[in-house]
């Protein structure tokens, strides 16, 4: 099917349409791996699949290195533990609860600063005031795939000697520069969680640059191991497995037809809401995967975002507040703050991601516009 022409439009869709939905091959065609799988009966440890998935996204996403991981959760716990971090890390307030859960795991204090209020990513603005002597690192999150303003920060970490870490959860084969945006900061994080535009069911990654930091990161995701006499450190068990890794494979040959078709669904979001007023549309990214449709609802709209939430949601399509409530709104990380957080609190109060995957028709897409449009 040529993505431009759209998934075959058969009327409205009668059952709730969630937010996001897994993008899954004919099952016939993942037969042959589980096939390969049962035969060598390698089913985990750096089996072959393992090896040829990490080759693959090398070439696909145009990096150096990539370590697959269990999950983008364990993948940024190694990260972090990589780079023998200490102290504080300054990063967003404005993310999913694994980035900041990622620090205190390896024992690191977060440190929320605010975000830009057009990209939602951090500030560099707001950075520096962040730091202190006990500042070792940045981390950052391109959130909903729009790359950070990775020039300015990487100004401040040289500048402070501190080390960057890029939450890329939502970042998958987004483009910037000229290159792929996982290629900026010390390591990035790769997400590949079932919702994500790329899925190995559940799993992760972290790209790096050289060999050496792969070896050593490959060593932590296995317990630490080196050989049967060496240890690395304190790792943990974080290896994606040879089903996870075969699907992956198979998945990568049709994730640019899904981010193609999500680019359709994208446009055809901004073509019927660019104008309402209230509403703001997420900055366009070109080289971006479009795998988050985040609509700003403000005060000029009839209703508050809530109530359009509670609206959409009463006929099935299952939008969702992301993120929604702020990380440090959270007592386990209220004392995690660093300055005012307007704009972020502006973004929990005011964004509403609506559903965007490449199988959604277009039809229910413009019923969800014609719901928004007309309160």
């Amino acid at each position: 099917m040529n993505p431009d022409e759209g998934a075959p439009e058969q009327g409205p869709n009668p059952a709730p349409i969630p937010v996001t939905r897994p993008s899954l091959p004919p099952l016939e065609a993942f037969i042959p791996y589980l096939q390969s799988i049962w035969d060598n009966r390698q089913l985990t440890n750096g089996g072959p699949f393992s090896v040829q998935l990490e080759q693959a996204l090398c070439r696909h996403l145009g990096v150096a290195h990539v370590s697959l991981f269990a999950s983008g959760t364990t993948a940024l716990m190694v990260a972090l533990q990589s780079l023998d971090l200490s102290g504080e890390v300054v990063t967003t307030p404005y993310s999913f609860v694994a980035s900041a859960h990622a620090l205190l795991w390896c024992g690191l204090r977060p440190v929320f600063t605010d975000i830009d209020p057009l990209t939602f990513n951090l500030d560099p603005a707001r950075i520096e005031g962040a730091i202190t002597p006990n500042t070792t690192a940045i981390m950052p999150v391109h959130c909903y795939g729009h790359p950070c303003d990775v020039d300015a920060i990487a100004d401040i970490a040289r500048r402070h000697r501190l080390l960057v870490i890029y939450d890329s959860a939502h970042a998958f084969g987004v483009c910037h520069q000229g290159g792929s945006v996982l290629n900026h900061g010390d390591l990035s994080v790769l997400s590949f969680h079932a919702t994500k535009v790329f899925s190995t069911f559940e799993g992760g990654a972290i790209v790096c640059h050289d060999l050496k930091t792969k070896r050593r990161i490959d060593a932590l995701r296995n317990f630490g191991i080196v050989d049967e006499l060496t240890l690395e450190g304190p790792g943990l068990n974080g290896k994606l497995n040879e089903v996870g890794a075969a699907f992956g494979l198979l998945q990568l040959k049709q994730v640019d037809a899904a981010i193609q078709r999500n680019r359709v669904i994208d446009a055809r979001y901004r073509a019927g809401l660019g104008g309402v007023p209230g509403l703001r549309c997420p900055p366009a990214t070109e080289g971006g995967n479009h795998a988050y449709f985040a609509l700003r609802v403000g005060p000029e709209y009839p209703e508050s975002r809530d109530h359009l939430h509670g609206r959409l949601h009463r006929h099935g399509i299952l939008a969702r507040r992301y993120f929604h409530p702020l990380l440090p709104d959270f007592p386990l990380y209220a004392k995690a703050v660093s300055g005012p957080l307007d704009a972020a609190r502006q973004a929990a109060d005011r964004v509403l991601c609506l559903p965007i995957y490449p199988d959604l028709p277009l039809v229910d897409v413009d019923r969800i516009i014609e719901l928004i449009v007309d309160p």
